[in-house]
C-alpha cells in the first residue's frame, strides 16, 4: 500500500506527547460476519503473537503493531510506524458502539464497515453509513465472504492480490461484478470509492478491501490499510499526553460480585490512576466518585469469564478497563468520564456537564417516550425520529422502568402512549405496569427497525380509524335510471340503473337535481345485482334497485340522473380528509355533487 510508508522517518514519541492506539469500530449487517472478522484478527493475534503481545481489555481488543506486522507479513514493517497498533472496539452484545461519542465526536478514529459481496448492501449498512457521514467517521469497506464465490480456491491467510491472481477466469469475474456492485452503492450513498490498491487519497476516497473472515484471506490487507491510514492521516490526533488525566466514555454499567457497580471504559487519552477522583456523566448529572480498583482481564482471557480479573495500578490510552468505585450505579453508558488530578472538581464537572449538554434531545410537549442504552444510541434515535417527523415527550437512557409508563400514559393521543427501546430491558415491575394499561412497548436493537415498527403502527391505526369513518360516512354516488327497465312504478319504485360514479349504498337517501337545488325522491331500500341482494355498487356496473317514496312518471322518471344525498357535514369530512383515500370515480361524483351545491351556496361544505 502506497500510503504504509508516510513519516517513516518519524521521531519517536516522548512520554509526553506519546502516540497512542487508533480506535477502530466494526460496523455492519446483521450475519454479514463482524464478529467472525473480530474473532480471526483476535484468534491470529493470539497463536501467532508471542504470550501476551495481545491483551484483551474490557469491551476491546488491543493488538500491538508487531502483532499486527506478523499477521500482515509483508504488508506492515514495523520500521515505517510509530503507532503502537490498534484497538478493536468490541463489545458483545452491546449494538450500539457505533454511536458512542468522545469529545461530541465519535469514539473510534477510524471504522471498517462490514458488507457480505453475495448479499451487497442491506438497511443496516446504510445505517451504518449514515452514522459515519454524521460523525464524520473515516472507514474502509471490508468486502466480506469472497471465499463464497463460485469456484473460488481459497489461499489461507493470503494478501488479496496473490490470492485472487491464483483463482479461474469465471471466480474472478463473479466477485468482480459483486464488489463493482458494492463501490456502486457507495457511490449511490455519495462515496468515491474503488478497491483499496487503486486508491491515492484516502481522505477523499473510500478503500474497498476483499476479504475472507473465515479463511483469512485479504486480512493482511485491511490490517495495513487501516494502519496507513492512521499513520499518514491520523498521526496529530493520536498525539496525547500519557501522564495527562485521563479522558474516555463509557461503554456498559455492570454490578460486578465484591466491587457493587463498575463501569467499564474506553480510555482515549491521558491515564487513570487507583484514588484518582473522576467524574462520571449519569443520569441525574455528573457523579463525583474515586478509583477504588482498575481491573482488567487477564491476558489472552475470556473478557467475560467472572474472577479472571487482575488488579493494575495504572491504565494508559487507549485501553480498555473495568473501574470500581462508589456511586456508580446511575452511571450512562456513551458518558463521559473525566480524571480529576491536576484540576479543579468544579472545572471538571463543567465539562462532563457540557458534554452531556451536546447530546441533549430536543422534546416537546406531546409525544413518545424513548428509552436507549447509550448516550450516543439515544442521539442516533432522536436524529432518526426527528427525519420521521416524531415528537419525543422524553428520552432517557435506560431499561425501561414504571416510571417510563406512567408518563407515557399521560398522553392524550393514542399514537403518543408508546415507549420506543433501544437496545434495553424491561424492568419486572414496568412489565406488570405495562400489562395493565394502554401504553405500547416497542423494542428493537437496529434503529431503522425500531423506527418502521413504530411507523406501521400509526399507518395500522389511521387505516383503522379511516376505515371507521368511511364505514359511517355516506359515499358520494351519481347513477342513471335506465330505459325500458322500469320493473314497478311505486310501492316501492323498482328500476334498473346504471352507476356513472361513485358508490351506491343501500339505505340512503336518492335526490334529484332540479336546477339549483336538490330535492328528495325517496330512500333506496334494496339493491339486486342478477339477482342477488348486494348492499353495494360500485361505478360501472347495472344494477335494480328499489327506491321507497318515488313513483315512476311523477317523481322520478326514465333517463333520470340521481344522486345520494350527502349531508353538508360528510359532505365536507369526504372533500377535506379523505380526498386522498376515496377512489377517483368517487372523487368525481363528490366534486360534481359540491359543484351543484356551491353554484346556490358558494362556502356548502366548506
Amino acid at each position: 500500500m502506497s500510503d504504509t510508508d508516510a513519516d517513516a522517518d518519524a521521531s519517536p514519541a516522548t512520554e509526553s506527547n506519546a502516540l497512542r492506539t487508533p480506535i477502530v469500530a466494526v460496523l455492519g449487517h446483521v450475519d454479514h460476519g463482524k464478529t467472525t472478522l473480530l474473532d480471526k484478527i483476535r484468534g491470529s493475534a493470539v497463536s501467532e503473537g508471542e504470550a501476551g503481545a495481545i491483551t484483551q481489555h474490557i469491551g476491546a481488543t488491543a493488538v500491538p503493531l508487531e502483532t499486527v506486522s506478523q499477521m500482515a507479513g509483508s504488508l506492515v514493517k514495523p520500521e515505517d510506524f510509530d503507532l503502537p497498533g490498534l484497538l478493536f472496539i468490541d463489545t458483545p452484545g452491546h449494538h450500539s458502539f457505533s454511536t458512542l461519542r468522545s469529545r461530541g465526536g465519535a469514539l473510534a478514529d477510524i471504522a471498517i464497515v462490514v458488507v457480505d459481496v453475495n448479499d451487497g448492501f442491506q438497511p443496516q449498512t446504510l445505517e451504518a453509513l449514515d452514522i459515519l457521514k454524521r460523525t464524520g467517521t473515516p472507514f474502509v469497506v471490508a468486502a466480506n465472504k469472497i471465499d463464497t464465490t463460485p469456484g473460488w480456491n481459497p489461499q489461507d491467510g493470503s494478501p488479496i492480490q496473490g490470492s485472487y491472481d491464483s483463482q479461474s477466469d469465471s471466480a474472478r469475474g463473479r466477485l468482480d461484478e459483486n464488489l463493482y456492485e458494492i463501490i456502486g452503492n457507495l457511490s449511490d450513498e455519495g462515496f468515491s470509492a474503488d478497491l483499496y490498491w487503486r486508491v491515492q487519497n484516502f481522505q477523499k476516497n473510500v478503500g474497498v478491501v476483499p476479504l475472507s473472515a473465515m479463511t483469512g484471506e485479504g486480512i493482511p490487507d485491511l490490517l495495513a490499510v487501516l494502519m496507513g491510514l492512521s499513520q499518514r492521516y491520523m498521526k496529530e490526533e493520536m498525539e496525547i499526553d500519557v501522564s495527562g488525566p485521563g479522558a474516555g466514555t463509557v461503554l456498559e454499567v455492570k454490578e460486578e460480585r465484591g466491587f457493587g457497580a463498575t463501569v467499564d471504559v474506553v480510555l482515549y487519552d491521558g491515564s487513570v490512576r487507583e484514588d484518582d477522583v473522576i467524574v462520571v456523566g449519569g443520569v441525574n448529572g455528573p457523579i463525583v466518585t474515586e478509583v477504588r480498583a482498575l481491573l482488567q482481564p487477564r491476558p489472552n482471557a475470556e473478557i467475560r469469564t467472572e474472577k479472571r480479573f487482575d488488579k493494575v495500578e495504572e491504565v494508559r490510552a487507549a485501553a480498555g478497563i473495568k473501574i470500581a468505585a462508589p456511586d456508580l450505579d446511575d452511571a450512562m453508558a456513551g458518558a463521559p468520564i473525566r480524571v480529576v488530578r491536576d484540576r479543579s472538581e468544579e472545572e471538571v464537572i463543567e465539562d462532563v456537564t457540557s458534554e452531556l449538554a451536546e447530546i441533549e434531545v430536543d422534546t416537546a410537549d406531546e409525544g413518545v417516550v424513548v428509552k436507549a442504552d447509550t448516550l450516543g444510541s439515544l442521539e442516533a434515535m432522536a436524529n432518526a425520529l426527528k427525519e420521521a417527523e416524531v415528537p419525543i415527550l422524553r428520552a432517557e437512557v435506560g431499561d425501561v422502568a414504571p416510571r417510563d409508563v406512567a408518563v407515557a400514559s399521560t398522553a392524550r393521543e393514542m399514537e403518543n402512549k408508546v415507549i420506543l427501546g433501544f437496545s434495553v430491558d424491561v424492568l419486572p415491575n414496568a412489565e406488570d405496569e405495562l400489562e395493565t394499561s394502554e401504553v405500547r412497548l416497542f423494542r428493537d436493537d437496529v434503529i431503522y427497525q425500531l423506527v418502521e415498527e413504530y411507523e406501521e403502527f400509526i399507518d395500522e391505526r389511521q387505516r383503522a380509524q379511516q376505515e371507521t369513518v368511511m364505514d359511517k360516512i355516506i359515499r358520494p354516488c351519481r347513477f342513471r335510471i335506465l330505459e325500458d327497465h322500469v320493473f314497478r312504478q311505486s310501492g316501492p319504485a323498482v328500476v334498473g340503473v346504471e352507476v356513472m360514479s361513485g358508490t351506491l349504498k343501500n339505505n340512503t337517501n336518492v335526490a334529484k337535481w332540479e336546477g339549483n337545488k336538490p330535492t328528495r325522491v325517496g330512500q333506496l331500500s334494496g339493491i339486486q345485482e342478477q339477482g342477488e341482494d348486494v348492499s353495494e355498487v360500485r361505478a360501472g356496473n347495472r344494477v335494480s334497485i328499489a327506491i321507497d317514496g318515488p313513483t315512476v312518471g311523477r317523481q322520478i322518471e326514465e333517463g333520470d340522473e340521481l344522486w345520494t344525498e350527502l349531508p353538508e357535514k360528510h359532505a365536507k369530512i369526504l372533500e377535506q380528509e379523505l380526498s386522498d383515500e376515496i377512489p377517483a370515480d368517487e372523487l368525481e361524483a363528490l366534486t360534481g355533487y359540491l359543484n351543484k351545491h356551491r353554484r346556490r351556496d358558494p362556502f356548502w361544505g366548506k
